[in-house]
């Protein structure tokens, strides 16, 4: 069973001005659909072809030998999540359970905006910022590099992610990854799929 790029849960052009089509055409059209065909390429006929992503995924963490199935299968699913942790008109303070939250283990919606930004900031090359739930019930922030993903923790529900591999804002930030981090917190997080995640976690 060959796996297909996800669709995309609005049109390329929807989150402009923050993020232009031609962001989405390069990062979508091309790059997630790289990491959908080579992890196709990778477990034909395998004993994975015809295992969920999930299941590729956590059969390949932590085996060394498996390095480009986990890289290109995380790589899809971390992207697939990435692409509805945005939403046209987004952004801004959260409401419902996910707010109570934030207030109940960050202390505020800013000290959270703040250690969400700053696990972006100061992750040191390719890499992601994560809003997770973690195995104590209790939010948390989380950065990992390259292809890793909070989905491979025991006990811990991944509820929204930032892309900072370049790819994600050079064509419309350059090099300004702290301005982009603001736009992503400002105007597109998509708090919406967050409390979704929670809900579906209990």
């Amino acid at each position: 069973m060959a796996f297909d790029l996800p669709s995309l849960p609005y049109s390329r052009d929807a989150l402009q001005p923050h993020i232009s089509e031609e962001t989405l055409n390069f990062h979508y059209g091309k790059h997630h659909q790289a990491y959908v065909t080579n992890l196709n390429k990778m477990i034909e006929g395998g004993p994975m072809a015809d295992a969920s992503l999930e299941e590729v995924i956590m059969d390949a963490a932590g085996d060394a030998s498996k390095a480009g199935v986990f890289n290109n299968a995380a790589q899809v699913w971390n992207h697939t999540f990435y692409w509805h942790s945005m939403k046209p008109a987004g952004g801004g303070a959260p409401t419902g359970k996910i707010a109570e939250m934030i207030d109940r283990d960050f202390g505020s919606y800013d000290a959270f905006k703040e250690a969400f930004s700053t696990a972006g900031a100061t992750q040191f090359g390719s890499g992601w910022a994560w809003l997770v739930l973690d195995k104590d019930g209790k939010l948390a922030v989380r950065k990992t590099p390259n292809a890793e993903t909070p989905l491979t923790e025991d006990g811990v529900t991944p509820l929204l992610t930032m892309d900072v591999w370049e790819h994600a804002y050079y064509l419309d930030f350059q090099n300004a990854r702290p301005k982009y981090i603001e736009t992503f917190l400002g105007e597109l997080v998509n708090w919406d799929f967050a409390n979704q995640n929670l809900t579906d976690a209990s």
